[in-house]
């Protein structure tokens, strides 16, 4: 007679324990794949301004250089423009102030600093789903398989003597609840990975752009990418 044994069969004949463990496994799942989405659309995002906000640089004053990056309040090159400015107008108009604590430099720095950590908070929140999805789910499919094999070898215990059909058909169902463990945790494991390369992409465009950014609120004009003494001259709004 052909088994019945399968994923349906788990969820009729399973006991409550082992719902729980599949409803567990299936929101892990849904989790992680939110996550996987969202983030992945926000990192092609911030690729894309990322390599936008290089047109900054070829502006001919700091107001055509805003027009360039776009209106978008959630571009964390804005943001940083804005912040700098901002922090050389306080700074300048705080001076007798800030004289004895903080120059210019140290102020605007600190400043362009605390927005970046801001968006790296940003970048980085819901990473922690995908790391926890990936290191836990494996382990609450195998405690599905283990409380599976479990129970079924105390109801054929109970019948009697059982043949070796009677014994594979439960023991490799409870299986199955590892490989469901296996199928949540491998995406969230890799979506973890492409989203950390990701966003360290980003995060090195962004820290390059702070550093020129710093050099041009302290100087008037951005060091060139070089390394030498020739400077990027842009005029200030």
């Amino acid at each position: 007679m052909e088994s019945q044994f399968g994923l349906a069969h788990i969820w009729t004949q399973g006991d409550l324990v082992i719902k729980a463990t599949a409803v567990l496994l299936l929101v892990m799942s849904l989790a992680s794949w939110i996550v996987i989405i969202i983030k992945a659309l926000d990192v092609i995002k911030y690729k894309k301004l990322a390599i936008k906000a290089a047109d900054f640089w070829h502006s001919e004053d700091f107001a055509a250089g805003l027009t360039k990056l776009g209106a978008d309040a959630d571009n964390p090159f804005r943001q940083l423009a804005l912040e700098g400015r901002e922090a050389t107008a306080h700074h300048r108009n705080t001076k007798a102030h800030l004289h004895d604590t903080l120059d210019v430099s140290d102020w605007v720095s600190r400043c362009l600093r605390n927005t970046i950590d801001e968006f790296s908070a940003k970048l980085q929140s819901g990473l922690a789903v995908l790391a926890s999805v990936g290191s836990t789910a494996p382990f609450v499919g195998l405690f599905g398989t283990v409380w599976g094999i479990y129970h079924a070898l105390l109801s054929i215990g109970s019948a009697g003597q059982a043949s070796i059909d009677q014994v594979a058909g439960p023991v490799g169902e409870s299986l199955i609840m590892t490989a469901l463990g296996l199928a949540v945790a491998i995406p969230a494991v890799l979506g973890y990975n492409a989203l950390v390369r990701g966003n360290k992409f980003i995060l090195i465009k962004l820290s390059s752009f702070t550093h020129d950014l710093h050099a041009y609120f302290v100087t008037g004009a951005r060091v060139s990418s070089s390394g030498d003494s020739n400077i990027v001259v842009m005029k200030k709004a």
